[in-house]
């Protein structure tokens, strides 16, 4: 847990340095007149300047710096531009590793500190001094060049101008877009288009064409985390000032129609955005935080979903099993796995294969993301009592051949989706559980009795999502990792004759060595045995145990089937699949 800061006064009064009833009039001095308590310390004479820097350093946990003994470097300009030193007040005392050693005045000017950060590029180590011994040394110690000639100033502001866009420059060039773009926005450098319009386009055209699933804002102490969710994996591309935090976290809630006097509760919003030619739907949720709401926006491509049964990544023998459960005329047929496993797009792409115009496909879904030409799709509104239970009554009213439930979540959902499916309807739907088995006990537990269970439910399908190397930097991996291997059972004499391969990196997939996703399965049809044990209550280790006595292939399993292809790499699959008696790292 983090150590609470002391108080100013607090560390003044047991320091001996200030009497308590004096400390108690200055604290109600500042309340009333706006001002912070050490400079009305020092206005009532009860401190100097010196030892309010003294304590300040204490507060913050810095060193403090005594100007006239500190060893200030005479070039200290080219260490720092001046009109950084005149602006901010600050003096540097050294630079080494990519970190600049710089005595200030204010450890809370964070404005100061991320406009230093912005321009050097650097990471800051930070001292506390005076603040009028800092402005007597720049005084005493810096050549005013302004005073040198008129024409000087335009000068220096043209070689300011010209340093910030070649620096900005260097981090774009570096892939710092972000950095560069903040870096002209705090030099004033913007077009008329408006700076943070310009930011936020640049955010979310960066994450269009990275292929982000999500982009995260992320308000922290000191400044404003950019991450991208790229192939379920979050990367961090860059941070902002925080003194753009504000105006950057209130564009977002107005294009996602938020309301931005609203910042101690949750919202939830959309954007809609034309990219390259196409309407990308943007869901964004904002949450309340410590530094700052975070906001994340959910990216949902009309493409993600339009990719077809055949593109999900089945091996042969489990897509000619999935093609025939689905064309089945009734039963349920569920998938399952945690959250971005990918279920709603397999199940949207066995939707799309059986969207004829002799079929009638209702859907009920919280919420609908992707909208098909064909289907009746219902969105739930709990708010007003539009909930799955109320919806799926009043499906079996419309007399649909295939409905789609997007979660069974509480056993009234359940008890429906099996009515419907025993009386002559195709039901689709996912569940939250680890592995295929593990729904039958789950829907038992919610209270469904087991017979119902054990007739109506026709397959159960578990999978993830892994990440496929890139193809073109896919190399040999000589020295494939001997964890990795064992937790998915390979041999490694094996690797000499059937190779591994593994993603060397390239621009093309930012240096991951990874570009895309495809599913790995575990599917189970329910036969005779495995119907009668669910039946009979039987628990999952049995049921697990009868399905690949049956034939069933596990989660790594079929994993290791595209390792040997060359589609992913063993960490990828011991890091998604679900290994039984291992622990995740």
């Amino acid at each position: 847990m983090t150590k609470q800061r002391m108080h100013l006064g607090e560390i003044l009064f047991k320091a001996g340095l200030v009497e308590k009833q004096a400390l108690i009039n200055a604290i109600k001095t500042a309340k009333t007149s706006n001002k912070r308590l050490g400079q009305v310390l020092i206005d009532l004479g009860l401190i100097n300047e010196d030892t309010l820097a003294k304590a300040i350093a204490k507060q913050f946990g810095l060193k403090y710096v005594d100007i006239e003994q500190a060893p200030i470097p005479p070039d200290a300009t080219k260490i720092i531009p001046e009109d950084l030193i005149k602006r901010h007040n600050i003096l540097p005392l050294s630079v080494a590793n990519g970190r600049l050693k710089l005595i200030i005045s204010d450890p809370m000017d964070l404005d100061m500190m991320d406009s230093v950060r912005l321009r050097l590029n650097k990471e800051l180590e930070c001292y506390v001094a005076s603040p009028k011994k800092i402005r007597t040394y720049i005084e005493e110690s810096l050549v005013d060049k302004s005073s040198s000639g008129s024409g000087d100033g335009a000068v220096e502001d043209d070689r300011l101008k010209h340093s910030i866009d070649a620096t900005a420059a260097e981090l774009a060039e570096a892939g710092h877009e972000l950095q560069a773009e903040a870096m002209r926005i705090a030099a004033g450098n913007a077009d008329d288009e408006g700076p943070i319009i310009k930011l936020v386009n640049l955010i979310i055209d960066t994450a269009y064409h990275m292929r982000a699933s999500d982009i995260h804002i992320e308000p922290m102490a000191d400044r404003v985390r950019i991450r991208y969710r790229v192939d379920g994996v979050c990367m961090e591309k860059d941070s902002i000032p925080k003194n753009m935090q504000n105006p950057l976290v209130t564009r977002f809630k107005i294009l996602s129609g938020m309301d931005i006097a609203e910042k101690r509760l949750p919202q939830d919003g959309r954007i809609k955005r034309n990219i390259a030619g196409t309407d990308i739907d943007f869901r964004v949720s904002s949450l309340p935080g410590v530094h700052g709401p975070s906001v994340v926006l959910r990216i949902l491509r009309p493409d993600a979903v339009n990719i077809g049964v055949e593109s999900l990544g089945f091996e042969s023998d489990n897509y000619q099993l999935f093609q025939q459960i689905i064309k089945r005329p009734n039963g349920i047929f569920l998938v399952t796995g945690p959250t971005g496993s990918g279920k709603t797009t397999t199940l949207y792409a066995a939707l799309q294969e059986l969207n004829k115009p002799d079929k009638k496909i209702i859907t009920a879904e919280d919420p609908v993301e992707y909208n098909f030409a064909g289907m009746n799709q219902c969105q739930i509104k709990e708010e007003i009592g539009l909930t799955f239970d109320k919806i799926l009554r009043s499906m079996l009213r419309q007399a649909p051949n295939i409905i789609l439930v997007g979660e069974i979540r509480d056993s009234e959902v359940a008890d429906i989706a099996i009515q419907a499916a025993l009386t002559g309807h195709l039901v689709f739907s996912t569940l939250h559980t680890n592995d295929a088995c593990g729904a039958i006990t789950r829907l038992i537990d919610m209270g469904v009795k087991p017979f119902l269970v054990a007739s109506s439910i026709q397959a159960i399908m578990a999978q993830r999502l892994v990440r496929v190397i890139c193809k073109k930097c896919r190399v040999v991996d000589e020295h494939p990792n001997p964890k990795h291997l064992r937790l998915l059972g390979i041999d490694p004499a094996v690797i000499k004759d059937r190779p591994v391969y593994k993603g060397a990196g390239c621009p093309a997939c930012h240096n991951t060595g990874y570009k895309g996703r495809l599913g790995i399965f575990e599917m189970i049809e329910m036969g005779s045995e495995l119907r009668e044990l669910a039946y009979k209550r039987a628990t999952t280790s049995e049921l697990r145990a009868a399905a690949k006595a049956g034939g069933m292939r596990t989660l790594a399993e079929d994993g290791v089937l595209k390792v040997f292809k060359g589609v992913s790499t063993p960490e990828e699959i011991s890091r998604n699949a679900q290994i039984e008696g291992v622990v995740a790292e």
